[in-house]
This record gives C-alpha cells, sequence and structure tokens, in this order.
C-alpha cells in the first residue's frame, strides 16, 4: 500500500514482534508516541500511525450527500460483533475506526494490540469492542464524561487551536523558553518545561492545520461508552491509564467513570502525569504498553 491508495495512512512501522497499532489524539500525530517508541519496538512490530486529517495523512471525502438521513442499523445476528455506538458521521470515533480498520486490513494486520490517547483512546476502545483489536490500550480516553466534561473537552481543545494558530510567528521564541512552554503546553503535559522546544513547535504547527480537526471536534462528542455497551471489551484484555494531572479530561471524575463502565479493566493512575503522559513518565508508559499481552 502506498500514498495514494484509498485506505492509505501516514505511519511510521518499526520493531520486531506481536503488531501493536498507536493513535493519537485530536489535533495530534504520530510523534506524540516519540518518547516511547525506541523502547516499545525492541518489543512488539509498533505501527504508529496518523488518524485521517491529522498530521501528514490525507482528510476523508467529503459525504456525496451529507442532507441525506442515515438508514437506521439493522439488529446484529449473535455472530455478528457489536454495531457502532451511533451513525458514523465524518470524524466521528465510529468513522475514524472505520478508517483505520480499513487501513490494517490493507496492510494485513489482523486483530492486532490497539492502544490510543484521548481520541485515539476512544477509537480503541471502539476497535476493542467490535472484535477487531486485542488487547487495548487506552490513555485518558474520551467518552467517559458527562455534559459538562464533554463540553469543557470540546472547548480546551479549540482553544488551544486558536492559541496555536493565533501566536504562530511568535512561537518559535516562546517555546524557546521554559516559562512559555509551561504557559503555553501545561493544558495537557504535566512537566512542560522538559519538553523539546523544536517539537513543541512542531505539534503546535501540526494542531493548527489539521483540516479534520473541526469535524472530529463536533463529532467525536456523541461517543460515550458505558457498562451495557462494552461488547467485545468484556473478553479481552484492557487497560486504562490516566494521568493525575490530566486537565483535559479530568481524572478525579471520568477515571472513576471508565471504573464503573469497565469494571473487569486493569486501571492505572500516572501519577503527575498530564493528558499527554508519554513524554511526562515514558518509562511506565512503555512499560505499559510492553505487558498488554
Amino acid at each position: 500500500m502506498q500514498r495514494g491508495d484509498p485506505d492509505w495512512l501516514a505511519h511510521t512501522r518499526r520493531g520486531d514482534g506481536p503488531p501493536l497499532v498507536l493513535l493519537h489524539g485530536i489535533g495530534s500525530r504520530w510523534q506524540v508516541w516519540e518518547p516511547v517508541l525506541d523502547e516499545v519496538a525492541r518489543h512488539r512490530d509498533v505501527i504508529a500511525l496518523d488518524l485521517p486529517g491529522f498530521g501528514a495523512s490525507p482528510p476523508w471525502p467529503e459525504p456525496t450527500n451529507p442532507a441525506k438521513p442515515p438508514k437506521p442499523p439493522k439488529p446484529p445476528e449473535p455472530s455478528q460483533p457489536p454495531e457502532p455506538l451511533a451513525q458514523a458521521a465524518p470524524g466521528s470515533v465510529e468513522h475514524l475506526a472505520d478508517r483505520v480498520a480499513a487501513f490494517l486490513d490493507a496492510l494485513g494486520v489482523q486483530r492486532p494490540a490497539v492502544a490510543g490517547n484521548s481520541l485515539g483512546g476512544g477509537i480503541a476502545l471502539e476497535l476493542g469492542r467490535r472484535g477487531l483489536a486485542d488487547p487495548v490500550t487506552a490513555f485518558s480516553p474520551i467518552g467517559f464524561w458527562g455534559p459538562i466534561g464533554r463540553r469543557w473537552c470540546q472547548l480546551t481543545v479549540g482553544g488551544a487551536r486558536s492559541a496555536a494558530g493565533g501566536l504562530r510567528p511568535a512561537l518559535p521564541r516562546l517555546l524557546a523558553s521554559r516559562a512559555g512552554r509551561v504557559a503555553f503546553c501545561g493544558l495537557f503535559y504535566g512537566h512542560p518545561g522538559h519538553l523539546d522546544p523544536d517539537e513543541c513547535v512542531e505539534s503546535a504547527a501540526a494542531l493548527a492545520d489539521a483540516p479534520g480537526f473541526a469535524m472530529a471536534r463536533a463529532a467525536f462528542a456523541g461517543w460515550q461508552l458505558r457498562r451495557e455497551t462494552a461488547g467485545a471489551l468484556d473478553d479481552i484484555p484492557v487497560t486504562v491509564a490516566w494521568g493525575t494531572r490530566d486537565l483535559v479530561l479530568p481524572y478525579a471524575t471520568q477515571a472513576r467513570r471508565a471504573r464503573a463502565a469497565l469494571p473487569a479493566a486493569r486501571h492505572v493512575p500516572l501519577a503527575g502525569c498530564g493528558h499527554l503522559p508519554f513524554a511526562d513518565d515514558p518509562k511506565a508508559c512503555a512499560r505499559l504498553l510492553i505487558q498488554t499481552y
């Protein structure tokens, strides 16, 4: 599969062993996993990809007739995987899960381990729910919020994108200082002062430029995982890890809802970590990814 093929997504692939697919969050790109990639690739065949409309992956095509209402899904047969939790609107968790599944099928990768962060964590759980991933690791996943938490998440990521675009000419100078990184990146990281300045600038540009951002931000809010909709997640190993300093999807409330929805899962607090824990504690995150089997 090459760039230009309908199911192609930008990605890096490295290492040997059982396949492990890594999915980033909204506005991000596969490079968010860099702090853990080399260590995990010593144990796994790692495929870290850019979701459609983010990083270097092309956006999805516009719907041919967006005004036409979707047909209601048919009741599933007992032998079929669970139906998506909602209609697959462009940019939704269900739609992005469909695209990731098609990409992996084109690569010849069947039912791999999948890990995701934030929006990517929701996609990983959706793939596991459908029986398309085994096991699943979700870092601060979406889908365990109430109305206020959902709106807060949309506001914070939208505000970060606006700031990245509005301050873009000044970002190299701003992010060169520790104080600037704390001010600009503190929403997402527990220890933003330790970040690489150049990586911060590139990540901010990716956030500002992502063509899939607006539709994903509007659509992902419709996905929510509850105990009664867990599907095949009850039958596979699931790990939910949460930074205790997560300011985007706060640990205290949303990790509690995740424990209620997935009581059989392994729930791991990442002390002192933010919403993007990989740079905050790469050893702990790599260990969770390696020990998913």
